[in-house]
């Protein structure tokens, strides 16, 4: 389960890197149980399915958007790729981590 937890974070970041603004207000929410079943690990579909990865957008997306209070992310731990997961999720896998410093307001885009 570790690996391939590692291996949904690794896809994430490598889908989205050149959209990652690090510190920005703007985000979109990934989920890992789909991303893993997209992967080829089915296994974490029922575990992860509404679990999020936070992916800081460097600019807004078209289409709409929902202001949500940072205080929701709390206990998220930021990986040096500028994406965030929840604290339990971070504490699975050996990789680096600190803490996910949010703004006090977010704004998370869908499209």
């Amino acid at each position: 389960m570790e690996d391939c937890l590692n291996r949904v974070l690794t896809r994430i970041e490598q889908r989205y890197k050149s959209q990652i603004g690090k510190g920005s207000r703007n985000y979109l929410e990934v989920s890992i149980g789909k991303t893993a079943q997209d992967i080829g690990c089915p296994e974490l579909l029922d575990q992860y399915e509404n679990t999020c990865v936070v992916v800081p957008l460097n600019a807004a997306r078209p289409g709409m958007k929902v202001r949500i209070d940072g205080r929701t992310f709390i206990e998220y731990a930021e990986y040096e790729s500028g994406i965030a997961v929840p604290g339990f999720v971070a504490k699975q896998i050996p990789r680096p981590y600190k803490a996910f410093v949010a703004n006090d307001s977010m704004i998370c885009n869908f499209t």
